[in-house]
């Protein structure tokens, strides 16, 4: 099918995300929970040496910003990856990109809503973690079903009260290390690496999930007011997430002993208490409550784009691709809110498990979603001629090399992974059959009714 043909049949989406508001999408969805919590868990498998591992995990999403950024200032699209594997890959490619991104990003916006409503036990304990869910829900399905210029304004704000403490801490902290008021840590508790020269590696899974959202930048790209926005964001949000994470695990590993870090609270709030700063446990509290609404919100403006471009391209059923009067895929986003329902059947009966229980569905779906787009991307640059390849809209300096290491370092984290863990392993194999199953069942479907 001609390219141009394949972007008609988003028609009706309405374009006005600024760059911004494009960015903090991005920023918004990758900013969650992991990292302002979990980030002990990193420092448990490599000590200081985790900085390591968000070091090779922020190269690894330069690629992918990169080749994203290529691709979708020329194909600008809400069915983003999955555009781009329909165009450069095969079919197969292009729906497993759109449905097993839509499963895996609808799971988590449960494991958000979950963990939103244990921040509120925290001012009100008596409160059942049920209500909290389904009011912060109706509150995120009231948002989105708005014109995508409200959603945009308020996942802006949102979004970036995450960026603005998140750099009080790096800020914070990087002066009490270098005033003299904190020893630094790096090599206190058995050096820089205490647990062996490849426990980085080992630290690897975590940090590539803590970089997910720079394809959420890609997916608004079908909505943005100017094909010359594309380039800003993508970069914006990269710069972003980079000095985020890599300045937060620099700061937090030079503060606290790294087999210390999380033990009692979180490591932000220790760092804000040590400042001297009134109140932190209510700061951080409300801050890692909006951590998980912005996350949630993100995912769920993402995953009813997929499903929306699955339906547009005969995937899913056509009631998906329709658009309420504000541009809106309403149908879309109710079916992409069963992760709400997923959430509210663990928190009934599984309340101690239920975050972790839907969290781990996420990193399948994203890293397929940035395989399948480095490798689209590597034939998108052998097809272009030299003149095309000046007049692009956005240059990777990258190349089609940069997208080949991309591919093949997210392949060895995911063996890594999968060494480390037979049960995610096992969990992805089963993940991808069910998805190739699904491909092949409605291609056939598909054949049948053109017939």
């Amino acid at each position: 099918m001609p390219v141009a043909k394949k972007l008609d049949q988003e028609e009706g989406l309405r374009h006005q995300l600024s760059a911004g508001q494009m960015a903090m999408v991005g920023v918004g969805g990758s900013i969650g929970t992991g990292l302002l919590l979990g980030s002990a868990a990193a420092l448990e498998i490599a000590g200081p040496g985790v900085i390591l591992s968000f070091a090779l995990a922020a190269f690894i999403n330069w690629t992918v910003a990169m080749a994203l950024g290529e691709l979708s200032s020329v194909h600008p699209a809400a069915g983003s990856f999955g555009l781009y594997g329909d165009l450069y890959l095969n079919q197969w490619a292009g729906f497993v990109a759109r449905a097993g991104y839509w499963a895996a990003i609808a799971v988590s916006i449960g494991a958000e809503l979950v963990a939103s409503a244990t921040y509120m036990a925290y001012w009100f304990p008596s409160m059942p973690a049920l209500l909290w869910v389904l009011v912060f829900s109706a509150l995120l399905l009231l948002v989105n079903f708005r014109s995508v210029g409200n959603y945009g304004w308020f996942e802006y704000w949102f979004a970036m009260i995450k960026v603005v403490t998140i750099v009080a801490f790096i800020t914070i902290g990087a002066a009490l290390l270098l005033s003299g008021h904190v020893s630094p840590q790096y090599t206190s508790q058995g050096g820089f690496l205490p647990k062996g020269p490849l426990a980085p590696l080992l630290a690897m899974g975590f940090a590539l999930y803590t970089f997910a959202g720079i394809e959420f930048v890609a997916i608004t790209t079908g909505e943005t007011r100017s094909v010359q926005e594309i380039p800003r964001a993508i970069r914006l949000t990269f710069a972003i997430l980079t000095f985020v994470y890599l300045g937060a695990i620099i700061v937090l590993v030079g503060v606290m002993p790294w087999n210390h870090a999380g033990v009692t609270e979180s490591p932000f709030v220790s760092v804000f208490r040590h400042a001297g700063i009134p109140a932190a446990p209510h700061i951080m509290t409300f801050v890692v409550l909006t951590a998980a609404l912005s996350g949630a919100n993100a995912a769920l403006y993402v995953s009813s784009r997929m499903l929306f471009s699955l339906a547009r391209t005969g995937w899913a059923p056509a009631a998906f691709g329709r658009l309420n009067a504000a541009g809106s895929p309403m149908l879309a986003l109710l079916a992409s809110s069963y992760g709400i329902l997923v959430a509210l059947v663990l928190e009934k009966w599984a309340p101690a498990d239920a975050f972790v229980s839907i969290l781990g569905a996420a990193l399948v779906g994203l890293l397929l979603a940035w395989l399948i787009s480095l490798a689209a991307h590597v034939r998108f640059r052998q097809r272009l001629t030299a003149a095309q390849l000046a007049a692009l809209p956005m240059r990777s300096p990258l190349g089609a090399w940069g997208s080949a290491v991309g591919f093949v370092l997210i392949v060895l984290a995911l063996l890594e992974t999968g060494w480390k863990s037979h049960l995610t392993l096992i969990s992805g194999v089963a993940y991808m059959a069910v998805l190739t199953a699904a491909y092949f069942l409605l291609k056939r479907q598909k054949r049948t009714i053109s017939q």
